[in-house]
């Protein structure tokens, strides 16, 4: 194990954003060896810890009320914006911060059907997120639509040319991850929106597991819809509101189902009828979270200062080493690698596949390394650039070893 704790201390010291891993919280108690999660949940930052106080003390409970009108309304389309141009590649007035993931999916994915309208069929894939296919199964209940369905590789993802074949003169929209949830998969989005737009279709691109981790280009790659959560690489904390994305293009005509009265025209007057306010500010509907989008503000303000192509470096160096570890010291245990080794077509986190895993990842939790657990037989290794370090990889990768050896 020594050399590969060396290894990876040489990785840390020439690492250029190690100085970042210092402005995150670390586990007190030493009872974390290693954190391998960051793409399920975040650490917080230190910095957001003084943000929280001084909102709770000065904000909230200084400014009250007042707050409303002196910061927290514009707060959703702010922070919003400020995220588009860090880490979307989007131009201001597209993006807004709100919901939950789930509730900003539908709105979205409701609100894109109804501008194709006669069109009865929405694209998706099988291995795509639970939530995004059980939403999509609800709404295409709703409204008599048919579900096509790409059987895309479990270990990879969506590929153009699978798309291709599917979509036709009756789909409405295409919904798909930009990155695998399970695998890591990293898709072609600028090849799938050409594929989508060629068939007259929609394309809503779920951005979960990529925001943060790998560049993304929005506009120029011509997408439609997005949306992303934000507890991720983002580090907004547990149930930190999503974002939604819509193209500039759509936002005069573009109506989603759940009206409220924060996201109608002058919604302090209160007014009988619903109007949709003009741009972005449509898609809020009711009171957004303010304390809940609190924590995102710093990672976002990280990301920008730092650079999504510095992130993306380091990011694909964590993975590089990981499969390197995995090679040598799981492989030959049966383990199986489960996401694309090709980095080009790899996200931010790696899977690899035994069928021990499940008991197996209990009890690394209790030896404090921490994975996840994907079914059937999945490890998770989410390794967040601006936290996470090879040193904690080195540790992890060694732990499941020894686990598995013994």
């Amino acid at each position: 194990m020594t050399s590969f704790l060396e290894r990876a201390a040489q990785l840390d010291a020439s690492d250029p954003m190690r100085s970042h891993r210092e402005l995150f919280v670390s586990s007190e108690d030493d009872s974390v060896s290693a954190y391998l999660d960051g793409n399920s949940l975040g650490r917080p930052t230190k910095a957001s810890i003084d943000r929280i106080n001084t909102f709770m003390t000065e904000s909230w409970g200084g400014r009250l009320i007042r707050g409303w009108d002196e910061q927290w309304f514009d707060l959703p389309i702010t922070i919003g914006d400020s995220l588009a141009a860090a880490a979307l590649g989007a131009a201001a007035g597209q993006t807004t911060i709100g919901d939950s993931t789930t509730v900003l999916l539908y709105k979205i994915a409701r609100g894109a059907i109804a501008l194709r309208p006669g069109r009865t069929e929405i694209v998706l894939d099988r291995d795509n997120f639970p939530t995004d296919r059980y939403l999509l199964e609800g709404i295409a209940g709703e409204l008599g639509l048919t579900l096509t369905w790409i059987e895309s590789d479990r270990n990879g993802g969506v590929t153009a040319e699978e798309l291709d074949a599917v979509v036709g003169d009756n789909t409405a929209l295409v919904v798909v991850s930009h990155i695998a949830y399970r695998s890591g998969y990293l898709l072609d989005a600028a090849e799938l929106v050409r594929v989508t737009h060629a068939a007259g279709a929609l394309l809503l691109l779920d951005l979960c597991h990529s925001v943060g981790s790998v560049p993304i280009e929005l506009d120029s790659w011509g997408v439609d819809f997005a949306v992303g959560c934000t507890y991720k690489y983002l580090n907004g904390g547990p149930g930190a509101p999503a974002f939604a994305y819509v193209r500039a293009e759509y936002l005069d005509d573009f109506v989603q189902p759940i009206w409220g009265w924060m996201g109608r025209a002058d919604p302090f007057e209160m007014s009988q009828g619903y109007e949709p306010a003009k741009g972005i500010r449509r898609v809020i509907s009711g009171t957004p979270s303010v304390f809940g989008m609190i924590a995102m503000q710093d990672t976002i303000e990280m990301i920008a200062d730092v650079g999504m192509p510095t992130i993306r470096a380091k990011s694909i160096a964590l993975t590089e080493f990981a499969l390197e570890l995995i090679r040598e010291l799981l492989v030959p245990l049966g383990v199986e690698i489960a996401s694309p080794e090709d980095a080009d077509r790899r996200g931010g986190h790696v899977t690899i596949d035994h069928p021990d895993f499940k008991a197996v990842t209990a009890r690394l939790w209790e030896k404090g390394v921490i994975p996840d657990y994907r079914a059937p037989q999945g490890i998770r290794l989410g390794l967040s650039p601006l936290s996470t370090s090879f040193h904690e990889v080195a540790v992890g990768i060694v732990a499941i070893r020894d686990d598995l050896l013994a």
